[in-house]
């Protein structure tokens, strides 16, 4: 089913809050102020996915995933282009010499940030919903749009739930993409509890 104009601000609120605690989180860890922000969400099919993802690079992407179960199962992405991950590593823990470990370095920081923000918007999803989840350990993946779309192994009646993302990092504007992938009768039942939850 189509969501409504409602649902589809509940699942922005829900997004919303969730970035604004990773944020905080992360403002406590790093010595950067950092701002999240969600300007828009969007629902997608899988095609429709790819060509949007692929605006951002066509080959030089780089995603954190982290898939998810409990009442209902899904995964998870936070996806950047190489050279906007590699900027906001830098940003976030400074120029290194040391080219051996840059590969590492960015590898492990970009996994923490993405752990961070991604369990901060499920973790919304959650509480906002009285929803459990366990969470598979957090993996950093390299990649085309295709190559993202493999590791979730998507079918065709899965929704896409794209939540576009601004890291605002001591002034400078750094996107994202939060991608929530669910098999359409699963997107269901979050956009009912939606409801529910409105209509407390």
């Amino acid at each position: 089913m189509d969501p409504t104009a409602q649902q589809i601000d509940g699942l922005k609120e829900l997004i919303n809050i969730g970035v604004g605690r990773a944020a905080s989180v992360l403002n406590a860890m790093l010595s950067s102020h950092i701002v999240l922000q969600v300007p828009f969400i969007k629902l997608l099919q899988p095609e429709d996915f790819k060509k949007e993802i692929e605006i951002l690079g066509q080959e030089s992407l780089a995603a954190v995933h982290l898939g998810f179960q409990g009442i209902f199962s899904g995964s998870t992405q936070l996806i950047f282009t190489m050279e906007t991950a590699s900027k906001l590593v830098t940003i976030l823990v400074g120029e290194t010499d040391e080219t051996d470990d840059l590969d590492s370095i960015q590898t492990g920081t970009l996994t923490e940030i993405g752990n961070i923000v991604l369990n901060g918007v499920m973790g919304s999803i959650s509480n906002m919903l009285g929803f459990h989840f366990n969470y598979s350990v957090p993996n950093y993946l390299e990649g085309s749009a295709e190559n993202l779309l493999k590791a979730n192994l998507i079918v065709a009646d899965r929704t896409i739930l794209l939540a576009r993302t601004r890291f605002v990092v001591e002034k400078l504007d750094i996107y994202g993409d939060i991608a929530l992938f669910f098999e359409m009768t699963v997107f269901n039942k979050l956009l009912e509890a939606i409801d529910v939850l409105g209509n407390e």
